[in-house]
């Protein structure tokens, strides 16, 4: 056996890591290898102090915290969003921490699709999440469109993958809006922003992008790439809790716009409490805030990315890459063809997001022999197995015993002692 795919090698990888020691600040469960970071990144130490210091300013400070909280709970959005710039290529007013991901999806596509004579259509993907499909639907809906004839989804070649160009071709001189994923959920295929957001302005069309599978996993340059807008979630690979706050990014070019939504907390800081009916929006993406920012899921995203800035998201994406790699190189010299596993993931590490897509027949029933072994994947239908080496807390040792056990799951048949059906929470 080469080198490189021995228990040893992947030693040998750890101990050279220069991003070890930041496992030690996250809760780890004796006995079990977590790969499902991203679907829900593990708690920090840093996350779980942050959420304690926002409830013990509410217990000794009441109302006051608004102002007074050691990180002042009235500028807690646009603190984090200043924060989180960095790891989107933004500038710090461009980007502010807010709602959920599909609420922001609903604000930005109210807010930047305009139908106008022939451009009446949004340009999506076949193989989005579903939320995203949603969304653009009832924004459909809410202009008396039809989706079925005005939301255009490109087609996969091979169901696992969307080619940039297929996309490019779809940008006719109907499509007003385009709504984009920068990470496939299922194959972890990373789109070339840079590219697809040349093609759109080069159209005249604006592009935005879904970033849930790719913030904190794989750096962005939204502000040099010019994207018009940008939605995501904070508990995959950001690690900032179930359900926490989500993001958005809005470029300055748009600073000024009335927001589709507009709130309360949208109103320019200065003013915010003077009360009066004539809505002024914040002179940053700050706008496009609606409601009063939800303390107790915002504050975890405050410690994780005091962690995410000393770690350095460059250098996290090049262990990603690493660990990635790895595990795919396992998978092809260590599980012969004949156990039925195959990579429906890209190989080029300029197209891949931060997860492995595992495909195998029996994929819902390997998921549930592996958390049997305590390794945590998920299950994507129909014979999907994501697993996330996350670069802040998993080791090449663990990727090594988990190829080893997806290797016995099969020779023995392990598989075979669960029900075929997927859990309600797949």
């Amino acid at each position: 056996m080469r080198e490189e795919l021995t228990l040893e090698y992947a030693l040998q990888m750890d101990a050279a890591d220069e991003l070890k020691a930041f496992r030690e600040r996250f809760y780890l469960q004796p006995g079990t290898i977590y790969l499902d970071g991203n679907s829900l990144g593990l708690m920090s130490k840093e996350a779980e102090q942050a959420a304690l210091q926002v409830l013990n300013d509410w217990k000794t400070l009441g109302i006051e915290g608004w102002m007074d909280a050691e990180q002042p709970w009235f500028y807690l959005a646009e603190e984090l969003g200043r924060l989180q710039a960095e790891l989107v290529g933004a500038k710090p007013e461009e980007v502010v921490v807010t709602g959920s991901t599909t609420v922001n999806l609903h604000n930005l596509v109210a807010t930047f699709f305009a139908p106008q004579g022939k451009r009446t259509k949004i340009l999506a993907d076949e193989l989005n999440f579903p939320s995203d499909i949603y969304a653009l639907q009832s924004q459909l809906f809410q202009k008396g469109l039809d989706p079925a004839a005005h939301l255009v989804q490109v087609k996969s070649r091979d169901g696992r993958m969307i080619d940039e160009d297929d996309i490019i071709a779809a940008m006719t001189d109907e499509i007003a809006l385009i709504v984009l994923p920068a990470v496939l959920y299922r194959s972890g295929q990373l789109l070339d922003i840079e590219k697809l957001t040349r093609a759109a302005h080069e159209r005249n069309i604006l592009i935005g992008f879904d970033c849930c599978h790719s913030i904190g996993a794989v750096p962005h340059q939204f502000s040099r790439h010019g994207v018009d807008f940008a939605f995501w979630c904070n508990y995959k690979y950001v690690n900032g809790g179930p359900g926490s706050a989500a993001g958005l990014y809005v470029n300055e070019r748009h600073f000024g716009r009335r927001p589709g939504l507009s709130g309360w907390f949208g109103y320019r800081k200065d003013k915010q409490f003077d009360m009066v009916h004539d809505f002024e929006g914040a002179p940053s993406a700050g706008a496009w805030q609606i409601g009063t920012p939800h303390l107790l899921s915002t504050a975890p995203i405050l410690g994780s990315l005091r962690i995410f800035h000393e770690a350095g998201i460059e250098r996290l994406r090049a262990k990603s890459l690493r660990q990635t790699g790895f595990f795919m190189k396992l998978v092809e010299e260590l599980l012969p063809a004949a156990l039925g596993y195959s990579l429906g993931n890209p190989r080029a590490a300029e197209r891949r997001g931060g997860h492995i897509s595992l495909e195998h027949a029996e994929a819902v029933r390997i998921c549930k022999a592996l958390k049997a072994r305590g390794i945590v994947p998920d299950f994507r239908a129909p014979n999907v197995v994501r697993l996330a080496p996350v670069a802040l807390y998993n080791t090449f040792e663990e990727i090594w015993q988990t190829v080893q056990a997806l290797k016995a799951i099969v020779e023995h048949k392990e598989y075979e002692q669960f029900e075929l059906g997927r859990n309600v929470v797949a």
